[in-house]
C-alpha cells in the first residue's frame, strides 16, 4: 500500500486547495457563521467549489469538479480552526 499524503496533507488535491484557494484568507471574515469544524468545512467546500469552478463549463468544469472532489475540506477546517483558534471556547468546556 502507497502513502499518499502529501507535504503533510491526506492527498495533494488537499495540499494544493488549501495553497491556492485558502492560504491568506481569515476564516473569521469569511466564514463567521461556521458554528463547528464539520460545519466550516462545508462552507470551504462551497467557497472553493465557487473559486475555482466559477461559470466553467464542458470538459474544463469536469476536471475540476473531480479534482475537488478528492479534497479532504474536514482536514483543512481542523487546521484552520486550529490556526485561528475558532471554536476554541467549546473545546475547554
Amino acid at each position: 500500500m502507497s502513502d499518499k499524503t502529501y507535504n503533510g496533507w491526506t492527498n495533494y488535491a488537499t495540499w494544493r486547495v488549501n495553497l491556492e484557494v485558502f492560504d491568506g484568507l481569515d476564516p473569521r471574515e469569511y466564514f463567521d457563521g461556521a458554528e463547528d469544524v464539520y460545519e466550516l468545512s462545508r462552507m470551504l467546500k462551497d467557497f472553493a467549489d465557487e473559486v475555482v469552478l466559477g461559470e466553467a463549463e464542458g470538459l474544463a468544469h469536469d476536471y475540476a469538479e473531480t479534482f475537488l472532489s478528492a479534497v479532504d475540506y474536514y482536514t483543512i477546517a481542523e487546521h484552520m480552526a486550529e490556526d485561528f483558534e475558532l471554536f476554541a471556547e467549546e473545546e475547554d468546556a
